[in-house]
């Protein structure tokens, strides 16, 4: 059960000096959450906070390190916690601290590589289910560790199903004396009413673009303002794009080779990667058909001749598959599928359908 073991690693010097070998979950610390997570320590007391933010912006990361601040041991003063220096935060970075709980679902928990029980046979959930929540639950009543109290950190909440978000209710508005609980969602409107009122709020601003671009220069990422801005602006995400093998001269050159009707352009992307494209190309493309500006392509070439209705229809048929991406898709073809909707919306109007068009239109 993924409850208190490992999501991403950590590379932070000071870990690794003490506990060479030892494997570590927690990523580098980001730099542009450093000034939230202060906030989050000197000034939100209570016992359950509800983190709002974009998954790329580093919500899960900043709610994990939340929960090391929690438990961080640290009493030097004017050194801000989590430390990063004392046992407990060594021991929270390799997933071995007595106290803390890392509740998601299993799916996301191998992707992150944790240790997950699964019968075989049975497919990873991508819920957190109600007995999850019970086990936890079941162990605040055992004595802490280290005498810190007890961090739970909930990630994403909206993963919780209805029974599972029930049983957390109590918990919620009484907790055991010296726990503190951390959910990390990126829509409120899609947790029950009754867990957001016994939450205090925070909203994660996103990050500065220079700083954004300038972390993602450190990673490596080669024309990253590029990817940054297929990203909507999220770091993290754009960092994906990259590790996923798409550079900024693959994500410029999509659209002609859609409209060129080259199935390859989307071959090998996941369906959520694809569809997340291919929706932001519609996007822009209908932006383009009225002379608007371009949010994810800019600097990209446009196939001209663009018919606004035709891409009306592709984004409906869009939205379809988007409420069916979990399905398990052959993925060649639905890449090839897709590909094939795609040059049909973006080849121009035949001579006929536009004269038409235009006949109706006075």
């Amino acid at each position: 059960m993924p409850s208190t073991k490992a999501p991403p690693r950590e590379t932070d010097a000071s870990a690794g000096a003490s506990a060479a070998g030892a494997q570590v979950f927690l990523p580098t610390p980001l730099p542009w959450l450093a000034a939230s997570l202060q906030t989050l320590v000197t000034q939100y007391t209570g016992h359950a906070l509800l983190l709002h933010g974009a998954v790329g912006d580093g919500a899960h990361e900043l709610a994990l390190r939340l929960g090391q601040a929690w438990l961080c041991e640290n009493t030097e003063p004017g050194r801000p916690k989590p430390c990063l220096r004392c046992a407990s935060c060594h021991l929270y970075g390799q997933a071995a601290h007595p106290d803390q709980h890392w509740l998601l679902p299993e799916e996301m928990a191998l992707a992150r590589g944790m240790p997950v029980d699964i019968k075989p046979g049975r497919k990873p959930s991508r819920q957190i289910r109600v007995e999850e929540v019970r086990a936890f639950i079941d162990g605040l009543s055992t004595t802490t560790g280290r005498g810190q109290g007890k961090a739970l950190v909930i990630l994403p909440a909206e993963a919780m199903n209805g029974v599972a978000a029930s049983a957390l209710l109590k918990t919620l508005e009484e907790p055991p004396a010296g726990t503190r609980i951390v959910l990390a969602v990126s829509d409120p409107a899609r947790l029950l009413p009754t867990i957001r009122s016994r939450c205090q709020h925070f909203r994660l601003p996103p990050p500065a673009t220079d700083v954004a671009l300038r972390w993602l220069g450190e990673q490596g990422v080669p024309r990253a303002e590029t990817l940054l801005r297929a990203c909507a602006g999220h770091p993290l995400d754009a960092l994906g794009l990259h590790a996923a093998g798409v550079s900024a001269e693959r994500w410029l050159a999509l659209p002609q080779r859609l409209a060129d009707g080259d199935v390859s352009a989307v071959a090998g992307w996941s369906p959520a990667n694809a569809l997340d494209a291919l929706g932001k190309l519609c996007h822009d493309a209908m932006a383009a058909a009225v002379g608007g500006p371009l949010a994810f392509f800019d600097g990209a070439p446009m196939p001209s001749g663009l018919d606004l209705m035709r891409l009306s229809q592709w984004h409906r048929s869009l939205q379809g598959f988007a409420r069916h991406a979990d399905h398990p898709w052959n993925e060649p073809l639905l890449a090839a599928a897709l590909a094939r909707e795609a040059q049909d919306a973006l080849r121009p109007p035949t001579r006929a359908a536009a004269s038409t068009s235009t006949s109706a239109g006075r």
